[in-house]
């Protein structure tokens, strides 16, 4: 390893993050990247122990690290671990990070060309994957499926569910995974921004707009976030108006919250909201909860929501068992960690879970976007579907 001070060697954030990129990828090593929300700073892991981890997130109990958990709630409840081997931190602004000294990865390649260098690096573990390219979902088949649940709410079987679908694009000759990741961050401040890479698991980016549970000191924190209209005019927030389809919507995942907090007898939780939130394009209805661990007696309730709360009504329906049980008999493909979790553990006295959407799975020249839209009885399934094409272009238009 070697310590460079940024204003001698005069190195962009790209060639920061291309460093780590490549020195990861070539040792076949696991590696996370992210932004938090309304930060200047990216933060890299990696994991160098030679392993790949699963276990079940008991977080209070696990070292430095970065989570990632599929959407599925699998038998063994197991999720995929990072141990920070490496921890790195660098600014996203000129004026703190001039002389700011960057921990480096030694590398046997002139730096300018890493970029060109990343790309067969990545094709080449996503190759090794051994899954095979899934067809996009078409309007027909994504229609059908809404009308077939709707059915079943009209029955009284489910009051909601979220159908999701798949867009597959080519990805362009001159793609540049740092460029694009650093892209995401100028585009939307507000967001999650992140990318991971697990030897023969898969490859991820995506910028997520929800948490699912903080973490921090003696607080806990989670948030019901549903309803989705475009964001318009000058001032979106000021001129949003909302229908009582997606109000209903919303309800539900606040309630959903509540109940969960019943269930372990916890009834001391400040609710604040719900109000109009803007997602990059994108505005959302959102409900923040707080709870005090420790006037509560309960430090260990990230842990215990967690498993509680995933997968949330937002992504998966309500009541959670038939709206899983509908989706896993009717959707058409493997959502991997679409509409699953991810995030840093125990850094900083904090630890951050978000859920993973307006993501996407890079596999070899391709790329395949996710969405999925929430239904009610008061759902139009063509506003469905066009609602999961304005997600799925929140990350696509960076791939164009």
């Amino acid at each position: 390893m070697k310590t460079l001070t940024k204003n001698n060697t005069h190195l962009h954030q790209d060639q920061i993050l291309n460093h780590w990129l490549y020195a990861a990828l070539l040792g076949n090593h696991p590696i996370a990247v992210w932004r938090r929300p309304d930060s200047h700073e990216v933060e890299i892991i990696v994991d160098s122990s030679g392993s790949i981890k699963r276990l079940i997130p008991e977080l209070e109990q696990l070292p430095k690290g970065f989570i990632v958990h599929p959407f599925a709630d699998q038998s063994d409840e197991k999720a995929y671990f990072l141990e920070a081997s490496k921890h790195i931190k660098f600014s996203l602004r000129p004026d703190l990070s001039e002389n700011e000294e960057i921990e480096l990865p030694e590398i046997s390649i002139d730096p300018k060309t890493l970029n060109l260098a990343i790309k067969p690096l990545l094709n080449e573990a996503i190759e090794n994957q051994g899954r095979s390219l899934q067809a996009s979902t078409t309007m027909e088949d994504f229609e059908e499926l809404v009308k077939k649940g709707m059915a079943l709410i009209k029955e009284g079987v489910m009051s909601k569910f979220v159908p999701a679908r798949t867009i597959i694009q080519g990805l362009p000759e001159d793609f540049d995974l740092a460029k694009t990741f650093l892209n995401l961050c100028q585009e939307y401040p507000k967001a999650f921004v992140n990318f991971f890479h697990i030897p023969k698991v898969g490859s991820w980016i995506g910028a997520t707009p929800e948490t699912l549970i903080c973490t921090k000191g003696k607080y806990f924190q989670t948030m019901a976030l549903a309803g989705t209209q475009p964001a318009i005019g000058p001032d979106p927030l000021a001129n949003a108006g909302w229908r009582q389809k997606e109000i209903a919507e919303q309800a539900l995942v606040s309630r959903y919250i509540v109940n969960n907090f019943k269930k372990i007898r916890l009834r001391e939780y400040k609710e604040i909201g719900p109000k109009t939130v803007q997602a990059g394009s994108l505005l959302h209805l959102r409900s923040d909860f707080e709870v005090d661990m420790e006037a509560t007696n309960f430090p260990q309730l990230g842990s215990v929501m967690l498993k509680l709360l995933h997968p949330t009504s937002a992504v998966c329906g309500s009541p959670r068992q038939e709206a899983m049980e509908f989706l896993a008999q009717y959707e058409t493909f493997d959502r991997s960690f679409f509409a699953g979790y991810l995030g840093p553990v125990n850094i900083e006295d904090q630890t951050t879970i978000y859920v993973n959407l307006r993501t996407a799975q890079l596999q070899g020249d391709h790329v395949i976007l996710y969405a999925g839209a929430g239904v009610t009885e008061d759902s139009v399934p063509e506003k469905e579907w066009e609602e999961t094409s304005l997600k799925c272009n929140i990350i696509g238009k960076f791939f164009q």
